[in-house]
């Protein structure tokens, strides 16, 4: 079977309903024919600079629809859109653009590009044709970067090759609806946003960016845009929680289908929160990873009577295991291992990095959880945070969670620091507006957790903690505040 260009579907889409909104941020909107159009006129002025089929294009935009042009330029010549932050410091982009080599850098820190071709943000086409090209299928989707489970930055290139029948794939798998209205709530240099919005436009869906998450924004758009499917992460999910019940209830959500979250574990009163608000049958949580070997989903429905669980695997295989490597009995916290199905061919390359791998197709990212009876996994946290306090394991996560549902913390982030009695010692960084009432929130966790979890002390800060894609760095807090013992 001969794969289906992106190009070739959005001229289909195009013909289906010339006017219809394909993208909109903001004030700005384009129908699906200034879209097509508008790219193809980016993609010849991206071939004069050296774009070519199965080369690499670094899109370091912010959240707009110049990034979204930028990406379907680059799939239109066969390229490879590689979405990276645009306010990476210089030397970090440096290193991820040595790495990719890209034909082209669009946006980004001009003193990081050295020799590579590059066009600035809010690049104009130097060319007026803007009539359809050839139709190009390139080797890779997409190739986002990643440094959670090596520590280190790397590409994540997918294996599939950028057409329609894998991104429509992906689509029907997530429950996407054709010519619906898809809220892009977070930035779209980290993999599920970029994903998301992919496979919602090539589905026909009017896709609205927001520039930058903010709770009651979100609302305001599902709202005024009539959005239908939204994925968020956590840290979204509390921040809208925390908002007035007013305003909360102000905006009409009716149009809502689904609510998607994943990236990060979910607290279970924040999700019991949500499913009491816009019902269960609305709400569904996915764990994968951008490697995407296996990835499990689950209902509201089902998650109440599984609390806490991610699902079972809808694609792909899950394995428990110990330190040793051998597998583990059902309800037993180890180190998850993903692999493919059976005979499915491989979903992705690392450049600069490693995989982690067991004999049989196995492959682990660091997470570890534990699979009951029934197969539903449940996710205890990230291996390399996991703090060893007196020879008991503590997950941040956990102790996050508690945190969390204190109404002073609008964010938390727990880490192990060093101990000479207890080999580690839980420390909480919290974000609060007002100064921290240490003895209060202790006395909040004890009703929620066992006496080793509780933090030994307590770090007040005024800023969030989690990026716009609900990630923390718990490596670099833990190494500042060891800089500060040092110093001290």
């Amino acid at each position: 079977m001969i794969p289906t260009a992106l190009s070739t579907q959005l001229a289909a889409l195009v013909a289906a309903d010339p006017g219809r909104p394909a993208v909109t941020c903001g004030d700005e909107t384009l129908t699906r024919t200034d879209l097509d159009r508008r790219t193809n006129a980016l993609a010849r002025a991206y071939a004069a600079r050296g774009v070519a089929a199965g080369s690499m294009v670094t899109i370091a935009l912010p959240n707009g629809l110049e990034g979204v042009e930028a990406a379907v330029a680059a799939w239109k010549l066969g390229a490879i859109p590689q979405p990276l932050s645009p306010r990476l410091p210089a030397h970090e982009l440096a290193a991820l653009l040595d790495l990719a080599r890209p034909s082209l850098v669009v946006g980004g820190d001009p003193a990081a590009t050295g020799d590579l071709s590059a066009v600035p943000a809010g690049f104009v086409p130097d060319v007026t044709d803007d009539s359809a090209l050839p139709p190009a299928v390139g080797p890779s989707w997409k190739a986002p970067t990643s440094g959670g489970s090596t520590g280190r930055p790397k590409l994540i290139v997918a294996a599939q090759p950028a057409c329609a029948e894998v991104v429509l794939g992906y689509a029907q798998l997530f429950r996407m609806p054709a010519d619906g209205v898809h809220l892009v709530t977070g930035p779209m240099y980290h993999n599920a946003g970029f994903m998301f919005a992919t496979c919602a436009l090539f589905s026909g869906n009017h896709v609205v960016v927001m520039p930058r998450f903010d709770p009651a924004e979100t609302l305001r758009l599902v709202d005024a845009h009539r959005a239908d499917w939204v994925f968020v992460v956590p840290t979204m999910m509390h921040r809208i929680s925390r908002l007035p019940g007013a305003v909360r209830e102000s905006f009409d959500l009716s149009s809502l289908r689904l609510l998607l979250h994943s990236a990060a574990p979910c607290p279970a009163w924040l999700k019991e929160d949500w499913i009491g608000w816009i019902g269960p049958d609305r709400v569904y949580e996915m764990y994968a990873s951008t490697e995407a070997m296996a990835g499990s989903m689950i209902t509201g429905d089902e998650w109440l009577t599984h609390r806490g669980s991610v699902g079972r695997m809808v694609v792909g295989e899950v394995s428990i295991r110990d330190a040793g490597g051998d597998e583990v009995p059902p309800g037993v916290t180890g180190e998850i291992w993903l692999r493919t199905a059976a005979d499915a061919p491989s979903t992705y390359r690392y450049v600069g990095a490693r995989a982690r791998t067991q004999p049989g197709g196995w492959e682990s990212q660091g997470d570890c959880g534990r699979v009951d009876e029934e197969g539903y996994l449940y996710i205890a946290d990230r291996l390399p945070d996991m703090i060893l306090v007196g020879g008991a394991n503590v997950y941040p996560a956990e102790v996050e969670a508690a945190l969390d549902e204190h109404p002073a913390v609008e964010s938390s982030c727990v880490i192990g620091l060093p101990d000479d009695e207890y080999g580690s010692t839980v420390h909480a960084i919290v974000q609060t507006a007002d100064p921290l009432d240490a003895d209060a929130l202790l006395a909040h966790l004890r009703e929620r957790l066992a006496p080793y979890k509780l933090p030994r002390t307590f770090e007040r800060v005024d800023h969030p903690l989690r990026d716009d894609a609900g990630k923390v760095r718990r490596s670099r807090l833990r190494a500042e505040r060891l800089e500060r013992r040092l110093v001290g």
